[in-house]
């Protein structure tokens, strides 16, 4: 049993509250048994640690909505490559993998978020076991999607399907690791697959998360197969509804758009991702929203994006779509900031727990140096725009899971990033000898 944290007051800080009014204020955020209990002036001290704040703004958690935190080890290894010479590589490399090189990936990839300001992240992969005992030892929150194909298609062992219910079972409990079920794309799975695993998360009660058009080349394919596109085979099937994440979700046409948005399905937008593998053309973010679904920011894994850093991730989101659409307004830094902190817990069914700095929700959240030269000036009205266009990691000071520190003065509390980086070296090593050449 872990001891409990003393309550803490965070004294005369700038707080990016992220709340209905997207406050930006000075003033004081006390954190007791996990969750903030007074966010604004004069919070009560009696019997807390007091914390100056005032050089310090306080943000939201960031919430990463989609990754493959394991694959830290494959950063670069398959650079400059369209997403089928891409995938090539990276199933060559995953048949080899092994469920302690995984855990090992894991570490490092929780390590890089959380230095990042990452509290919540939402992921797709096999052995998810190893990427909950590693990510949750580190303080990470991590809502993990075991990765379901139709039998033939998988490398994993015994039925995929099967794999992911004895997952959700394993984990369904624990206070960081929400399990999930995460059938792959529909390049790997067959309607039976697709059916099956929404009926496991509606009878466990998990979401849903898988990959979606990502690219013309499966969108052509599935409708050569089909005869229809994949978001309207999928609601035709009767798959598509609420409590899933589709990921990409770059070429769609404006039905599937409306279709989407009336099934509740979220999104999440991998900008780096989707311009590093030259998947063409903009997400439609912009109309997504218009219709009413909820858009969420992922980084995709290190293997095509090649960072985890959300701060990275949320500058290239905005510029892409604002030079795409020939209009400076199109996700102004307040959107942006908001796909990243509340749409993101929106898009996790967790707004009414995570997302925001505000009384009763769990104290997730990052203190920003304001006197990093990327937060400078150091202005309450500039503050949301620094987010969103020039801060970058290294303004993080410390960051907070459930009240509980777990980065300080840029250090992992719970993890020693020189060990981390011998053992993920190591397991590189192997990888990359295995790559196809």
């Amino acid at each position: 049993m872990t001891a409990a944290e003393p309550p803490r007051v965070f004294v005369d800080a700038l707080i990016a509250t992220q709340d209905a009014s997207r406050r930006v204020v000075r003033g004081d955020v006390r954190v007791e048994d996990g969750r903030f209990t007074h966010v604004g002036p004069g919070a009560p001290r009696e019997g807390a640690e007091v914390v100056p704040a005032h050089d310090r703004a306080i943000v939201p958690g960031f919430v990463n909505l989609h990754a493959h935190v394991a694959m830290h080890p494959l950063r670069g290894i398959a650079d400059d490559r369209d997403l089928g010479g891409f995938l090539e590589t990276l199933f060559a490399v995953d048949a080899r993998r092994a469920e302690r090189d995984v855990e090992i990936g894991a570490r490092a990839g929780a390590a890089e978020m959380l230095l990042g300001g990452t509290t919540s992240f939402l992921d797709l992969y096999y052995f998810e076991d190893a990427v909950a005992r590693a990510t949750s030892g580190l303080g990470l929150r991590g809502f993990l999607g075991w990765a379901v194909l139709d039998p033939e298609m998988t490398t994993q062992s015994g039925v995929p399907l099967d794999n992911a219910r004895a997952f959700v079972h394993r984990w369904k409990a624990h206070p960081l690791v929400r399990p999930l079920v995460a059938p792959q794309g529909v390049y790997v799975c067959g309607r039976e697959t697709w059916l099956g695993a929404r009926e496991l998360a509606e009878r466990e009660g998990t979401l849903l998360h898988y990959h979606l058009s990502e690219t013309r080349r499966e969108v052509h394919e599935h409708e050569a197969k089909t005869g229809r596109r994949p978001a309207d085979w999928l609601d035709e099937i009767g798959f598509l509804g609420p409590r899933q994440v589709a990921a990409h979700a770059v070429w769609l046409t404006g039905q599937e758009i409306r279709r989407l948005a009336e099934r509740h399905v979220a999104v999440a937008h991998c900008a780096a991702s989707n311009l590093k593998l030259a998947s063409g053309g903009v997400a439609p973010v912009v109309e997504l929203r218009a219709a009413g679904a909820t858009v969420g920011i992922g980084t995709d894994s290190v293997a095509s994006n090649n960072s985890l850093s959300m701060l990275r991730e949320i500058h290239l989101a905005g510029l892409v779509q604002k030079n795409h659409r020939w209009d400076a307004a199109a996700l102004s830094a307040q959107e942006l900031l908001d796909l990243a902190t509340i749409e993101g817990a929106r898009a996790l069914g967790a707004a009414e727990e995570l997302g925001s700095i505000e009384v009763g929700k769990r104290a997730d959240f990052s203190l920003f140096r304001l006197d990093h030269p990327t937060l400078v000036p150091a202005r309450p009205e500039a503050l949301v725009s620094h987010l969103a266009y020039a801060a970058n990691d290294e303004a993080i000071d410390s960051v907070y899971v459930d009240g509980r520190p777990v980065v300080r003065g840029r250090r992992l509390v719970h993890g020693d990033w020189p060990t981390i980086r011998r053992e993920v070296e190591a397991v590189a090593d192997g990888l990359w000898a295995a790559r196809p050449k």
